[in-house]
């Protein structure tokens, strides 16, 4: 599955002199606001406190974006053309994120209200062009300098049936799109496990390797003065795969106030799992998401495949999606009390939400919020092949209860596969090559979610 992605701008973004500051104009392209779509939306206006740390910020979401942290043998490595940043607008901020084109490293760049002296600002989400010229005069911008950011330009607006469109289409594979959407998802499973100071994160990322093995993948464990990277897991580790690709992180180094690194729980016989850190920066703060390894990107759709075979769960994510307005915060128990849903199926629609690009999830606030990707309609809609094959064989009577309880016989193609569902958090079960490949690192089987779908529908 792919798409194409066809920006259109009415003019490059620029770095330009006015008066005695700079005037940073990112042009817009299919943006989305509450009121619906607009083809080159003005967002936002303001003066930046903080113009060199959002400069160099800004670059390191560009770099990630054009970036292959992973070359598959006999590919190419060259990128015609990257997808550009995605940009959301809020009365608290903004927010610039980007995933790489390996599908395997993500970035976010959070700036503060408290940082930006607001002009203009209504909320929305587009994407903006970073071109070459704009990356080359964004290096040379001091701390000292005045800069006015702005998302989109009024002047352009009015003058639109005039102007000559810069279009350029981006094809965008499946896995990029399923990445950038379920990365969400993953980091929404994730706790802090560390948390350093400056002194400490100087030492850990300037200590990090410059290369790697494509399956090399350490643990941050903790050190006497800060982490230090392990060959084997164990409790309260997080894992980085790829180890070089944090380093990301290392021009916003000079900037960072401290570090923190997010993970799911995991022991010593715990397998690669993704990771996120978050570097504190003045005015904001930097997210970069590692996938668990290097060659393998962000494919965390397990927990989300089992929300969508429930009842009811679809159908409550469509109802809390038309309740979302861009808030930066989502607050669930107040979509709880709007939805007239319990919390916890809340928090499950929001699951399905985020992997389809509907929300993202900020750590630092361990809450998600409301940014719908600027694709087109159906972009996302083929995302679970494995859910839609698992429908296919409960229509077709392909399921049958086993010989025990939670035990089911699944038909595919000419062969049967014996199933056994299991509750709490012991993993399902199932006799097929896919699940002894991946056991439950990849999500649950088309085999399991059939047999959880049969499960459920016999129950009703």
């Amino acid at each position: 599955m792919s798409t194409v992605l066809d920006y259109r701008y009415l003019s490059p973004s620029a770095l330009m002199p006015e008066g005695t500051a700079s005037r940073l104009a990112l042009a817009t392209s299919g943006g989305t606001s509450p009121a619906g779509e607009e083809a080159h939306p003005y967002f936002f206006s303001a003066f930046v406190e903080h113009p060199s740390v959002v400069a160099t910020a800004l670059l390191a979401v560009a770099r990630v974006a054009r970036t292959r942290f992973y070359v598959p043998p006999n590919t190419l490595a060259a990128i015609l053309r990257a997808a550009d940043p995605v940009v959301t607008s809020t009365p608290q901020g903004l927010r610039f994120e980007s995933f790489s084109a390996c599908c395997g490293v993500y970035a976010r760049l959070d700036v503060a209200r408290e940082a930006l002296d607001i002009h203009h600002c209504a909320p929305g989400v587009t994407n903006v062009d970073v071109n070459p010229p704009l990356r080359q005069a964004l290096a040379g911008v001091q701390s000292h300098d005045q800069l006015l950011l702005g998302v989109g330009d009024e002047a352009l607006q009015v003058s639109t049936g005039s102007a000559r469109l810069i279009e350029e289409k981006v094809p965008l594979p499946g896995r990029w799109l399923k990445g950038f959407a379920e990365t969400q998802y993953a980091c929404a499973g994730m706790r802090l496990h560390h948390a350093l100071d400056l002194a400490a994160t100087r030492v850990f990322l300037q200590a990090l390797p410059r290369q790697s093995a494509t399956k090399a993948v350490m643990w941050a464990v903790p050190a006497l003065r800060s982490l230090r990277l392990a060959s084997q897991p164990a409790a309260g580790a997080v894992c980085v795969a790829g180890p070089e690709r944090l380093r990301v992180l290392e021009p916003l180094l000079r900037f960072a106030t401290g570090l923190r690194a997010y993970g799911p729980e995991v022991d010593a016989a715990s397998l690669p799992v993704a990771s996120a850190w978050v570097l504190d920066l003045p005015g904001g703060r930097f997210t970069v998401a590692l996938s668990p390894e290097k060659s393998r990107g962000f494919s965390c759709e397990g927990g989300v495949l089992h929300g969508l075979a429930g009842d009811t769960v679809a159908e409550d994510a469509d109802l809390i999606a038309t309740l979302l307005s861009f808030e930066p915060r989502i607050d669930i128990p107040r979509l709880a009390l709007a939805s007239a849903l319990t919390v916890a199926r809340v928090g499950d629609a929001l699951g399905v939400l985020a992997s389809s690009g509907q929300v993202g999830f900020d750590l630092a606030d361990t809450a998600y919020f409301h940014r719908p990707l600027p694709l087109a309609r159906g972009a996302l809609a083929d995302m679970h092949p494995r859910l839609a094959d698992a429908h296919r064989l409960v229509d077709a009577g392909a399921v049958l209860p086993g010989g025990g309880p939670g035990t089911y016989r699944v038909q595919s193609a000419d062969l049967r596969y014996e199933v056994r569902l299991h509750e709490g958090d012991a993993p399902d079960r199932c006799t097929c090559p896919w699940f002894a490949k991946y056991r439950d690192t990849r999500g649950p089987c088309k085999h399991v979610l059939a047999a959880r779908i049969f499960s459920r529908g016999k129950q009703e």
